[in-house]
């Protein structure tokens, strides 16, 4: 038996993505938890911040915190908002300084379709597995959040920023993309002070999920409402376990949880 707070996954790539639940205890290798049986039951919450026992209410973090601590700004969600470049302060300056002013990159990524996004630099390609996609290709390697955030707006005039997390995980087949036109299409799409930094290698990242089956209709598990679940895991994929009776947990969207997992 396993215990701890629940954060999102680590991820590594290899012939596959490999996945590792963090626990406080040990760290699990959920890919080799594949045809096994998983019981989850919820125990409690713990802020990912604060780490008090309160209810979580958005992102891993109580309420109090999600609307005061510097990582749960608006600023992440809507990096376009971003003002440390202009040395001003949304909630924590230095902190903002720190996430906002290094390198960015704007990027398409196939997931549930093809979609646009952007991420840090150093968060490649671990970005593009959070987000369940099948092949990646940067555009841009901008300096800073704010002008990754006008990338990205002004591309979304073309592109989807949103992936459709429920045909993503029914997505077993990789369509065939051009990615040569739609690479050119984004370019095109460009402001043109951002064309300096468009990236010459169009080199396509491929990333292999772990699934043995597919779910055939999403039956999405509500750990709070349901306090514990039993089923066989067939695969990872994204940020989700995704189980034999089609169930399928978002560990994500999850995180602050206080669970034990037991594996058989």
């Amino acid at each position: 038996m396993f215990s701890g707070v629940l954060k999102k996954m680590l991820t590594t790539v290899d012939q596959e993505v490999q996945y590792y639940l963090d626990l406080p205890q040990h760290v699990l290798n959920m890919n080799q938890c594949i045809n096994k049986s998983l019981s989850l039951s919820l125990k409690g919450y713990e802020c990912l911040n604060c780490q008090k026992t309160e209810p979580i209410f958005r992102q891993g973090f109580c309420k109090k915190c999600f609307f005061e601590s510097p990582q749960a700004g608006d600023w992440i969600m809507r990096p376009e908002l971003s003002k440390a470049h202009l040395d001003i302060e949304d909630r924590d300056l230095a902190y903002e300084k720190k996430i906002q002013l290094q390198p960015h990159i704007v990027y398409l990524a196939l997931s549930s379709h093809l979609k646009v996004g952007i991420t840090r630099k150093s968060q490649v390609p671990t970005r593009w597995i959070d987000q369940g996609a099948h092949q990646a290709m940067a555009l841009l390697e901008i300096p800073n959040r704010y002008l990754a955030g006008v990338g990205e707006v002004a591309l979304k005039e073309y592109f989807s920023d949103k992936t459709n997390w429920r045909k993503m995980l029914q997505f077993n087949e990789v369509p065939e993309i051009d990615w040569t036109l739609e690479r050119n299409k984004a370019i095109d799409a460009l402001p043109n002070e951002l064309k300096p930094y468009i990236i010459r290698d169009e080199s396509l990242t491929p990333l292999p999920f772990p699934v043995e089956r597919y779910p055939e209709k999403v039956k999405s598990l509500n750990l709070v409402k349901e306090e514990q679940y039993t089923g066989v895991l067939k695969g990872v994929k994204g940020q989700y376990l995704i189980f034999e009776d089609n169930t399928v947990f978002n560990v994500r969207s999850n995180e602050g949880l206080v669970v034990e997992l037991t594996v058989s």
